[in-house]
């Protein structure tokens, strides 16, 4: 097996799926938009793999949201009911790459997240390049909507149900070899969904799940959130019910874990 071949990616923060909150940040991207441009290529599987699971009214919205981002946006603010912004801390991270893997060019695609936010990723990655990059990528965008896009011959796509492992973003064109750093080696085998419940509560990737454990931290850090204990008063209510999602998948998880009564 040969070494992975960075050619293009977008990451992209997002509430999950089941928080009340809708908030999108743009993480990284690197888009080359000329050579062989890789960068319109991922930008166009994004947006054919998800704009379809939007709703009409996002769909029709879309265009304008597009020539908006040719303009340039402005961040914070409001975008097919999400709100756009800058501030990452507690999203979820999805992330979407074109790799050169074993003489074959790979598109992998993260779809363990909701499709709104990777469209909205994809459309703020655009408003960050330059002018001409940016109008190419428009362009590239607005095939897909004319449903004009087709993946190029020799192209592989590869869709991440459990999302990417993060490992450190490499320099643009340099290789690394398959695997994970030391720091990821705990969390090898996790899914995201529960990765991010036990970062959310303090637990570490190898520990085992309890129920009272998980109660006791919930607990805790409840109490710290709130703002008669010094939690930060505008952000207690998010806070909040990232406590509690993370405290409910994670007892989910404990409860199916556990042997049934007899057993």
């Amino acid at each position: 097996m040969g070494d992975l071949v960075l050619l293009a990616e977008l990451t992209v923060r997002h509430t999950r799926r089941h928080m009340p909150t809708r908030r999108v940040a743009l993480d990284h991207a690197y888009l080359p938009m000329t050579g062989a441009g890789h960068g319109g290529l991922l930008l166009s599987a994004v947006v054919s793999e998800f704009l379809p699971a939007l709703d009409e009214e996002q769909i029709e919205l879309f265009p304008r949201l597009l020539d908006d981002a040719r303009r340039g946006l402005s961040v914070p603010r409001l975008a097919l009911r999400y709100r756009l912004q800058t501030d990452v801390h507690g999203l979820d991270r999805s992330r979407h790459r074109v790799l050169g893997e074993d003489g074959y060019v790979i598109v992998e695609l993260d779809v363990h997240g909701a499709a709104v936010p990777q469209v909205l990723g994809a459309v703020l990655a655009v408003s960050t390049m330059g002018r001409t990059s940016r109008d190419a990528a428009v362009d590239a965008i607005r095939n897909v909507v004319a449903n004009r896009f087709r993946m190029p011959d020799g192209v592989r796509l590869r869709r991440l149900v459990y999302g990417t492992p993060q490992e450190a973003v490499p320099l643009a064109g340099t290789h690394w070899t398959k695997g994970r750093p030391p720091q990821e080696l705990e969390w090898a085998g996790v899914p995201s969904e529960r990765r991010w419940a036990m970062e959310v509560l303090g637990l570490r990737g190898g520990m085992e799940l309890d129920r009272d454990d998980i109660s006791r931290r919930f607990r805790r850090l409840l109490r710290d959130a709130h703002p008669d204990h010094g939690g930060a008063r505008a952000e207690a209510a998010e806070r909040i019910a990232e406590l509690t999602e993370a405290r409910d998948v994670l007892i989910g998880i404990a409860a199916s874990a556990a042997p049934a009564a007899g057993d």
